[in-house]
């Protein structure tokens, strides 16, 4: 079962990446991108503490990044949080 939100936060992030100018981020997009890939098609999909994680770790990245890539992750984010608001808690 493919989690469509969370396939396009993965392709939105690697798109980010492509576009970061700084290595080190590039390199925390991508790996963010493989773990929202992974997310989309695992037996069960991740608990609210783990997406809060994710989207507090993009947050963290958007704040050195500037220009399309930005603009990749704030798509990523929305993505994140309407399949956030699917889960079950907070």
């Amino acid at each position: 079962m493919t989690r469509d939100q969370l396939q396009t936060a993965s392709d939105e992030l690697r798109a980010a990446a492509e576009r970061a100018t700084d290595p080190e981020l590039q390199e925390r997009l991508a790996e963010q991108a493989d773990q929202f890939d992974q997310l989309a098609t695992a037996d069960r999909g991740p608990d609210q503490g783990r997406l809060a994680r994710h989207l507090n770790a993009l947050s963290d990245i958007r704040e050195s990044l500037d220009g399309d890539a930005v603009a990749h992750v704030d798509d990523a984010e929305e993505a994140i949080t309407a399949y956030r608001e699917t889960v079950g808690g907070v």
